[in-house]
């Protein structure tokens, strides 16, 4: 079972950039996210996860907003990436490895995952440490 390449796009432009899918899908909605939610985490939180699993816990973290449209994330080729980097504040305490990433609904609490990929290399955070997803940063919708 797979999607069409075009299809995939379209869908990533439509959760990350807000662009309707043509006699599909709209962006209409009484109220639209209007922003996504971006979390880390310390292993893959899964299919069946939510932002709170397997996320950071290092002194100081908190989940970053990035606006959902054009100006916060690049679409192309069935792949979705920041459009500036992310950055998370700095740990005050706390080591972890840092090795996924995901994009989701809520700014804390068991928000639902709308997509997830892994960091490379990890982020090692100790205290000072700023986590950064950079542009490079990608899901791939295949």
């Amino acid at each position: 079972m797979s999607k069409s390449n075009t299809f995939e796009n379209d869908l990533l432009k439509l959760i990350f950039n807000g662009t309707p899918i043509a006699n599909i899908a709209d962006n209409a909605g009484s109220s639209p996210l209007t922003q996504l939610q971006v979390s880390l985490h310390t292993a893959d939180p899964g299919e069946a996860g939510s932002q709170t699993t397997n996320e950071a816990t290092y002194t100081g973290y908190a989940r970053v907003a990035v606006v959902r449209s054009t100006s916060g994330w690049t679409v192309t080729g069935s792949s979705v990436s920041p459009v500036n980097p992310i950055e998370f504040p700095a740990a005050t305490g706390g080591l972890e490895s840092l090795t996924h990433w995901a994009a989701g609904t809520d700014s804390s609490g068991a928000g639902k995952i709308l997509y997830s990929g892994q960091i490379s290399p990890s982020i090692n955070v100790s205290n000072g440490v700023t986590p950064r997803l950079t542009t490079g940063s990608m899901i791939t919708e295949d």
